[in-house]
């Protein structure tokens, strides 16, 4: 349940973030009224979209059976794994310069009056969001099978409730934790998450027999952490840790966390080569 909790935590503070920045730049316009229908009418189509993901992905698992349900549910654990490991390296690229390019982009909508704009903006902000958190949601739940519907269902809605105690603490005060240190710590856990959901995908690949599993097990450590109890299961679905891994489970893991931290050390480059 933590793993859904910080998803939707971390997700709907990113979202957040892009509203309360246009919903602030409209508080400093005289057509603030026109302006805001505009925002919210965006911020309900981009729930809209991220709905009929959601119903779209419960029409194709309904409709598939067997091999290929089992090869669709594995698609979309490395989807998602695939769109954090995006999400965090995009915003990496692009968080310092967010707000300054959102109110360029508004100041030229509204200079030529076209709201619109500001409601595709908002609309793509929620709607992106959203999408990437359906995704998330489904491959967390697939990993977590045994995970009751109104479990999960509850730790999604204290995740959202979390995000907006979050994104008011952190409007109200630099000092409690800055944006910085916030977009730090959660793109660490979010890495790990991708990491865990990579792992269960390669679990169910080497238990269909399409990966071999070459030594199985590498080790047991289950008497330091058995990842078959409730806290080791959390650990095992927030960080990918297994208590008996095989083989080729262990070096797809490294070779996700080698690419990781090149990327990083790419990513910090061009901010290391502008202080010189």
């Amino acid at each position: 349940m933590g793993n859904v909790i910080f998803i939707v935590w971390r997700e709907s503070v990113e979202a957040l973030l892009v509203i309360g920045i246009l919903y602030a730049w409209l508080n400093q316009r005289e057509d603030v009224a026109q302006g805001k229908r505009f925002l919210w009418g965006g911020v309900l189509a981009g729930i809209g979209m991220a709905l009929a993901l959601g119903g779209i992905m419960l029409k194709v698992q309904s409709d598939l059976a067997g091999a290929a349900l089992d090869y669709f549910q594995i698609g979309i654990m490395l989807a998602a794994a695939f769109l954090i490991v995006q999400m965090v390296f995009w915003m990496r690229r692009n968080g310092r310069t967010l707000k300054r390019e959102l109110e360029a982009g508004m100041e030229r909508a509204a200079g030529d009056a076209n709201w619109w704009g500001m409601a595709v903006l908002a609309a793509f902000a929620v709607g992106r969001e959203g999408a990437e958190t359906v995704v998330f949601l489904y491959g967390a739940g697939l990993a977590q099978t045994g995970m009751a519907q109104m479990q999960f269902l509850g730790a999604a809605i204290l995740g959202f409730g979390l995000a907006v105690l979050t994104f008011w603490l952190l409007s109200r005060s630099s000092h409690f934790m800055p944006w910085k240190v916030f977009f730090r710590f959660s793109e660490v856990v979010l890495l790990l998450l991708a990491g865990a959901l990579l792992a269960d995908a390669v679990d169910r690949l080497i238990g269909m027999g399409v990966i071999p599993a070459l030594i199985d097990p590498v080790w047991n450590s289950e008497f330091l952490l058995d990842d078959t109890t409730r806290f080791g299961g959390l650990v095992s679905a927030l960080t990918g840790y297994r208590a008996h891994p095989a083989l080729s489970l262990l070096l797809v893991y490294t070779a996700y966390w080698i690419v990781m931290f090149i990327l990083f050390r790419w990513t910090a480059m061009p901010k290391q080569q502008a202080a010189r």
